[in-house]
Formats: C-alpha cells, sequence, structure tokens
C-alpha cells in the first residue's frame, strides 16, 4: 500500500514550530536574570497587594496609586530601619575596631587576649610563620576577586531596584490588565480564574508569612543562646540570622558560620555551643518547623512540603528552594479546581479569619 507523500504544509509547519522552540529557549537563556526578577518583583507584588486593597477599603477616597505609594514608601522604610540597624552598630565598631586593631595584633603575637589564645590553641600564628610567602602570593591575587565581588554588588543593587519598581508596576496596574484581560472571555470562565488566582495568590501570601515566622523563631532563639553564652552584640548577630534565614538553601548556614566565628572569638566554649546549637537548629528547622508551618500556612502536606523543597533544590538550586513550596501549592490549587471542575463541584477557597459560613469571598460566590 503505497504511503502518502507528507504535505509540504506540514513540513513548513513543524519547521516553524521547531525554529519558534529554539528562538523561546534562547530567549529565556539569554533573559534569565530578568525573568528571575521579574518572579521575585510577582512575589512581592502579591505579597503587598493585600495591603493596598485593605488601605482602599479603610480610606474609600484613597485613590489606588496613592495607596500603593504609601504601601510601597512604608516597605521601604522598614528594609532601610532594618538596613540601619546593621550599618550603624557596625559603622561604629568598624571605628572601636581599627583602634584597637594595632594592640590586638601585638597581643595575637604574644599568643594574649581571646585571638591570641586561639591562634596558639591552632597553631595558627605558626602556620602563618611558616607560609608568609605563599599568603602574601595569595593576598597579592585577591585583586580579581574582589573586582567581581564590587561588580556583583552593583548587579544586586541594580537587581533591587528593579524588583522594587517591577513590583509597584504589577500592584499598581495589575488588576486593569487582568480585568482586560478577562473582559475577552465568558462571564463563568472569568469567574473561574478569579476564584482560581484567588487561591493561588493566598498560597504566595501563606507562604511568605510562614518563612517570616521561621526567621523570627530562629533570631529569637539565636538571641537566647549568645545572651547566655555571653557574646558580645546577640541581638545585633541575632538580626542577622534571623534575615540570612530567609534565603532559601544557603542562608541558615550563612548567618550560622558569622554568628558562630564571632562565638568563637569570644570564647572556645561559647563557639562550641553556638556550632551545636545551630547543627540542632538546622536539623530541626529543616525537617520539622519548615513542614509543619508551612503546611498550615500554605495548607501543605508537611511530607509533600519536605519532598517538594528536596527536588526543587536538587533541579534549580537557590531559585527552586525559594519557588518551591509556593509552586506546588499553585500546582495543588489548580488540580483541586480541575477535579472539583468535573465533579460538578465548584472550588471552596479557605476562609479568613473573622469569615462565618455563608458570608465567603466575593470570589467564592462568583457563579
Amino acid at each position: 500500500m503505497a504511503t502518502r507523500p507528507v504535505p509540504v504544509r506540514t513540513i513548513l509547519a513543524t519547521i516553524g514550530l521547531v525554529l519558534a522552540t529554539y528562538v523561546v529557549i534562547a530567549l529565556v537563556v539569554q533573559a534569565r536574570r530578568v525573568l528571575i526578577w521579574a518572579v521575585i518583583a510577582l512575589f512581592l507584588a502579591v505579597s503587598l497587594h493585600p495591603a493596598v486593597e485593605a488601605l482602599q477599603r479603610r480610606v474609600p477616597r484613597c485613590r489606588r496609586s496613592v495607596a500603593t505609594l504609601l504601601v510601597f514608601l512604608a516597605t521601604a522604610a522598614v528594609v532601610g530601619a532594618v538596613i540601619a540597624l546593621f550599618v550603624i552598630p557596625l559603622a561604629e565598631e568598624a571605628g572601636r575596631f581599627a583602634g584597637r586593631l594595632p594592640a590586638m595584633i601585638n597581643d595575637a603575637r604574644a599568643g594574649r587576649g581571646p585571638v591570641g589564645d586561639l591562634l596558639e590553641r591552632t597553631h595558627a600564628l605558626r602556620f602563618v610563620q611558616r607560609h608568609q610567602a605563599r599568603i602574601g602570593a595569595f593576598a597579592t591575587g585577591l585583586g580579581t576577586p574582589a573586582l567581581h565581588f564590587v561588580r556583583s554588588a552593583a548587579t544586586t543593587v541594580a537587581g533591587a531596584l528593579t524588583i522594587f519598581v517591577l513590583a509597584y508596576l504589577m500592584v499598581l496596574e495589575g488588576p486593569k490588565a487582568i480585568d482586560r484581560s478577562l473582559s475577552l472571555v465568558d462571564e463563568a470562565p472569568a469567574a473561574r480564574i478569579r476564584r482560581v488566582g484567588a487561591a493561588c495568590a493566598r498560597t504566595v501570601n501563606g507562604y511568605l508569612t510562614g518563612n517570616l515566622l521561621i526567621s523570627v523563631i530562629c533570631g529569637l532563639l539565636t538571641y537566647v543562646v549568645l545572651l547566655v553564652s555571653g557574646v558580645p552584640f546577640a541581638g545585633l548577630l541575632a538580626l542577622f540570622v534571623a534575615v540570612t534565614d530567609l534565603i532559601p538553601l544557603v542562608g541558615a548556614t550563612i548567618g550560622a558560620v558569622v554568628a558562630s566565628a564571632v562565638a568563637f572569638v569570644h570564647s572556645l566554649p561559647a563557639g562550641i555551643g553556638a556550632v551545636v546549637f545551630f547543627v540542632v537548629y538546622q536539623q530541626a528547622e529543616n525537617h520539622l518547623l519548615q513542614p509543619v508551618i508551612l503546611s498550615r500556612t500554605v495548607r501543605l502536606n508537611p511530607l509533600t512540603v519536605l519532598l517538594a523543597i528536596l527536588i526543587a533544590t536538587e533541579v534549580a538550586g537557590i531559585l527552586g528552594a525559594l519557588l518551591a513550596i509556593p509552586v506546588t501549592g499553585i500546582i495543588q490549587v489548580v488540580l483541586a479546581d480541575i477535579w472539583a471542575h468535573r465533579g460538578g463541584r465548584r472550588l471552596q477557597l479557605p476562609m479568613r479569619a473573622g469569615n462565618r459560613p455563608g458570608n465567603g469571598d466575593r470570589s467564592d460566590a462568583d457563579a
């Protein structure tokens, strides 16, 4: 039986589809940094959108542009205050450290003081004396990494400003864009999309709330441990650990290393105690706090939370760890909506605190 020749139209369509896929993948690879910024800005916009809506409800005459500006200015003020809590004490301590540095170097060479005692016990001073030439060559070669660090810092600042502006525009213009897009479809599908979108937004907000709660717990416990150990600047170190704990995958380790190093400089028992605390706490956070708290705020099973974090971290690193839980929650919401729609039911959104049965959100009432 003779086979029919493949139409030229089908061949051209297949080639065009392959080329279009290649172009899209190439664009994603080239613009991955901007796409990451956009995703982070979307998270920030989703988290600040309820505050803008609440401000408009409390002040009916307040325009959305004014409400958005006020909320973002308040957010910038909070971030600035947190940064000031680090910068001002660090600047003061840097001045004190510069004044005490010559005496500390003399004490270290003589084996006196906490630094000298630590160097004497670890035989680090002898190592430095024996390998002065290599250490000098290594220090000379630090110019290029330092230049890369400065460039990375400039890129980070530019990224933070870009994310802030993108999030502002998303909150300001997002509702209009969504309304215009949904006006192109029928009323029933539009109402369904709004319900699913509201549930996905609550999932993201739940993740951010749970992550902040975990960081607060980490900061408080760190403060107690450092304060009991007599480590100086326990409050500042605890705040640093809490902020870095917000960073997925590596943040907790960075905070633990810095706090433990300061504790070791203070005294050997304090350093050992800090290391033991952070090892135990990080295990408890990864296998207990995160699954339990995030399962309540994001409404995911603790096992699902843990598996999502592990798989996403293995696949996409830090970004995967950042997006694992909210993306899993969004997938759960979409699958629940599909399952409910096939059964002729409607997706039931979790009720907010204070909502009574029968007085649900507006999106719940939409048909």
